[in-house]
Formats: structure tokens, C-alpha cells, sequence
């Protein structure tokens, strides 16, 4: 991992990513043909916005409460090959991008959770590595309904 030498600078990384994140589900967003897909992505493009917003927050000095209960995690990404991002993919191409760019964000914010130098950055990290967890779970039942069950 990248080494920080403050905590500005683990904040600047995670908001890079998170801003990373928000084109990456725009893309997505852009590129799926299916309305209700469409929509999904970009309603994720905007949690990745918010949480840039609580990462600026945190950075301006205000305090986050503490991290929510454990995602539970289907492991359906653990057992996909991994997909490029491309103009051309199709809905379970997609699916499988979107649930192992979470995958890597909840590994992220854990990471930079365990390196913070406080207890408010370790919480907002963990808050942040829970969110990631849920978008995770939430493209496994999607890709459970509606991939799984076609096939």
C-alpha cells in the first residue's frame, strides 16, 4: 500500500479514489442498456459522491459516529473471472466489474483503517468499508437473480 505521511494525505488518497469510483459508475451508468441498471449505477455514482462529501467532512474537522454492523458477503465475486472495462459490456459483464470494484474498495477503506492515525479516520474508513460491502451485496443479488437464474 501506499506509504502516507499524514492524515491529510490518507484523506486526499480516499477521496482520489472515491472521485475514481464516481466516473467508473457513470461509465457504467452510460454505457448499460437496461433502464433499470442504468439507474443503479448511477445511484451508486452518487453514493460514491457522498462519500467524498464525509471524507471532505472528516478532513474539515467534523466527527463521524461510529462504523454500522458487518455486510454479510456473498462470495459470488471470489469465483468469476475478472471482466475489463469496455464500451461493450454486456449486463453480467457488467455486474462482475461492479462487484469486484467493491470488492477492492472494501479491502481499501479496511486497509486505511488500519493505518489511520486516530479513531475518527479508523471509523470513517470502516463506516466507508461497510458501504463498499453493502454495493457489493447488493450486485451479488442482483447477479443471483437475475444472471444465475437465466443461466
Amino acid at each position: 500500500m501506499k506509504e502516507f505521511k499524514s492524515a491529510a494525505d490518507i484523506l486526499d488518497f480516499a477521496v482520489e479514489r472515491e472521485e475514481e469510483s464516481y466516473t467508473f459508475y457513470m461509465s457504467l451508468a452510460k454505457s448499460s442498456k437496461r433502464p433499470g441498471m442504468k439507474d443503479l449505477f448511477e445511484q451508486f455514482a452518487k453514493e460514491e459522491k457522498g462519500h467524498k462529501a464525509k471524507i471532505l467532512d472528516i478532513k474539515k474537522g467534523k466527527l463521524m459516529a461510529s462504523a454500522p454492523k458487518k455486510i454479510a458477503d456473498l462470495k459470488i465475486s471470489d469465483y468469476l473471472v475478472d471482466v475489463k472495462p469496455g464500451k461493450d459490456l454486456d449486463y453480467q459483464q457488467s455486474l462482475i466489474l461492479a462487484m469486484k470494484k467493491e470488492k477492492m474498495a472494501f479491502k481499501l477503506y479496511t486497509n486505511l483503517a488500519a493505518v489511520a492515525p486516530a479513531e475518527a479516520l479508523k471509523n470513517l474508513f470502516l463506516s466507508l468499508a461497510q458501504d463498499e460491502a453493502r454495493h457489493k451485496l447488493r450486485f451479488e443479488i442482483e447477479y443471483d437473480d437475475m444472471v444465475m437464474t437465466e443461466n
